[in-house]
């Protein structure tokens, strides 16, 4: 999810509800205690020189269980940082602290704000030696038609 689209999510609804992978909702105390534009300059295993942008939000909750942020408020701290920080159409990518501070990609399913599981990869398969994964077959599957016959000299 970019900018525009939790802006044009953001619109559909009147409260904010944040759910994590494992289908658990942050509490719905939570604050954004953070937006901000972060880039990444980095090389990968192969050499290459890359650069990542994204938007951060940073969701955290506290002991104040009577605080509730409207759709209207991060709509709002969402447009101000905007124009504050002359943030990109990026996407955004969403910290919560759970054992550690993770990280989550952010999805809507229309009526709530999905936190994405996020994987780490190689960018160089290629030129680092990763082996590509060799596809599964079940020797039931394989067509016996296109195989030879015992004794028909084609092997």
């Amino acid at each position: 999810m970019n900018l525009t689209e939790i802006k044009q999510a953001l619109n559909q609804v009147e409260d904010i509800n944040f759910i994590l992978p494992d289908g658990s909702k942050v509490p719905s105390h939570f604050h954004v205690t953070e937006v901000g534009g972060i880039e990444k300059q980095f090389i990968d295993c192969g050499g290459k020189l890359r650069n990542e942008s994204v938007i951060n939000f940073q969701l955290y909750t506290a002991n104040d269980y009577d605080h509730r942020l409207s759709a209207s408020k991060l709509k709002h701290i969402v447009e101000l940082s905007e124009s504050k920080l002359n943030l990109k159409d990026n996407q955004i990518e969403v910290e919560y602290q759970g054992e550690t501070i993770g990280k989550y990609g952010l999805d809507f399913d229309g009526e709530n704000f999905q936190l994405t599981s996020k994987f780490t990869d190689c960018l160089a398969k290629d030129g680092c030696g990763i082996p590509t994964e060799k596809k599964k077959v079940s020797l039931v599957e394989i067509n016996n038609e296109a195989c030879c016959e015992p004794g028909s000299g084609c092997c």
